[in-house]
């Protein structure tokens, strides 16, 4: 297909669309990108593509997204939104496709969810089933490609075989955790993605996607494990339904509930490829699950994982501010505010942080903090920081180090106190209508039963600490930005 025009990417904050966004704009090609917050991902891209306002349940944002659109990626869901995500995913992906259709779009590519129909279907998987034919009732050519599990650094798949392997010696483990599937590595996904570009012409297709090796969530528990070098006994309770291991799942993982119960309800129904055209069509030779989970691992911790499936609009507008959120395996405390200054301005203060400035917030516990880490032979608050205005990656800045900086935008910062766990502290400056959002998120990895028992005991300090620190910020932001300067 020739491609005269931008390439429209839906998703791209998601965990899928966040990493195809990152390869198509590697290979050269021209990407608009659809997006409710539109200001939020401009500023995280930094003009790398074109960002404009468009909500998939309001179809008069939609014309403008799909002018001079040759193709179009739909890589959306509602799973976020409750007991409604099937009726929203329908409405959405119907709204989609009559633009499309009206603007001349030659081509729909579509990741779906690969299933079988025994056992009946799941809300989730059925959705995304449904989607499919929406997608394809309104006459653009589709482009369906129906992936079983997704492994790979961040994504919730992966999340949850990371969450079990690492939080239980000995799992009582449900009928699910014997149910065939066929894995595939995220790198795999994106370059099937990227390959559909440049398909040949043809009407609807369905290609069913997956990795070269077809185990079950039992075995990708035993294979993580054996690559963390944990030792993990996997006890099955035939009783034990989705339904009822989706509540057992919320007890004993930090996964996000509503979430994790849609997945779990789904994993019953079989996932393997029955049909190999993919294999025939595309240049493509999926990789195993070792080598899948030994790059999942690898990647892990960069850049938070790349992109993670907790990443998506939905989710942040969904809860813009949440104090002990549970994501993946690890506990976040994410607060917002609103104030009327642009980012440069908003942003000093955080760009001040630590040293002789001090933490904004109750500064004698920061600093009790530091004695007893130095009590416990850590570095204490005695590094303080090696610039009081500027800061690069890589600064030690107290008992935390710089971990990205963006100037005017993100600092993040990574833990080097003694903790049960690992733990980073984030405060990004998001440009907005009539001023600049405040986040402050802080998150926290624990480490076996002791890192849970530490987050749970001090979480009631952190969160009061947390609280006044992103207001201070947000004061002596507001008190530099006035035009006396008081």
């Amino acid at each position: 297909m020739t491609l005269d025009g931008p390439i429209l990417l839906t998703g791209a904050t998601g965990y899928v669309g966040g990493r195809l966004l990152t390869a198509l704009l590697a290979a050269g090609h021209r990407v608009r990108c659809l997006a409710r917050r539109p200001e939020v991902l401009r500023a995280r891209l930094g003009g790398a593509a074109e960002v404009v306002q468009g909500d998939l349940l309001d179809p008069g944002t939609l014309p403008a997204a799909m002018e001079g659109v040759p193709l179009a990626y739909y890589l959306v869901h509602s799973m976020m939104r409750g007991a409604r995500f099937e009726a929203e995913d329908r409405i959405a992906a119907a709204n989609f496709a009559r633009a499309a259709r009206q603007a001349g779009v030659r081509r729909i590519i579509y990741l779906g969810g690969l299933t079988s129909t025994e056992g009946g279907l799941s809300p989730h998987l059925r959705s995304r089933l449904e989607v499919g034919e929406e997608l394809r009732s309104h006459g653009v050519p589709v482009l369906e490609y129906r992936a079983s599990i997704i492994i790979g650094s961040g994504s919730l798949s992966f999340e949850l075989i990371r969450a079990l392997a690492e939080r239980l010696p000995v799992m009582v483990t449900p009928r699910w955790v014997h149910t065939p599937a066929q894995p595939i590595a995220i790198e795999d996904v994106i370059q099937y993605l990227v390959l559909g570009l440049t398909a040949p012409n043809q009407n609807h297709a369905i290609y069913e996607i997956g990795g070269a090796d077809v185990v079950s969530y039992g075995e990708l528990i035993l294979e993580y494990a054996r690559q963390r070098g944990l030792r993990r006994m996997l006890l099955p309770v035939p009783f034990l339904t989705p339904r009822l291991s989706s509540l057992w799942l919320g007890l004993v993982t930090p996964l996000y509930a509503r979430v994790g119960r849609q997945l779990i309800e789904g994993v019953r129904n079989p996932s393997m490829v029955r049909n190999p055209a993919a294999l025939e069509a595309f240049p493509v030779r999926p990789m195993g699950v070792r080598q899948a989970i030994e790059r999942a691992l690898r990647n892990e911790d960069r850049e938070f994982a790349e992109t993670r499936w907790s990443d998506a609009l939905a989710f942040a507008q969904a809860y813009p501010s949440r104090a002990g959120l549970r994501v993946g395996t690890r506990f976040v405390d994410s607060r917002t505010l609103e104030v009327p200054l642009p980012p440069y301005l908003a942003f000093a203060p955080i760009r001040r942080i630590g040293g002789r400035t001090g933490w904004y917030y109750a500064n004698p516990l920061w600093r009790i903090r530091g004695w007893l880490d130095l009590l416990a032979g850590g570095a204490g608050l005695r590094r303080g920081r090696r610039d009081p205005e500027q800061l690069r990656p890589g600064d030690a800045l107290d008992f935390w180090r710089v971990e990205a900086y963006e100037p005017d935008r993100r600092l993040r910062l990574a833990a080097e106190m003694k903790l049960p766990g690992r733990a980073w502290l984030e405060f990004e400056a998001l440009p907005g209508l009539s001023g600049t959002t405040l986040r402050q998120t802080a998150v926290f990895d624990a480490v076996g039963l002791t890192g849970l028992a530490y987050w749970w005991l001090v979480y009631p300090l952190h969160a009061l600490v947390f609280r006044g620190m992103l207001r201070r910020i947000a004061r002596e932001a507001m008190k530099q930005g006035s035009p006396s300067g008081q």
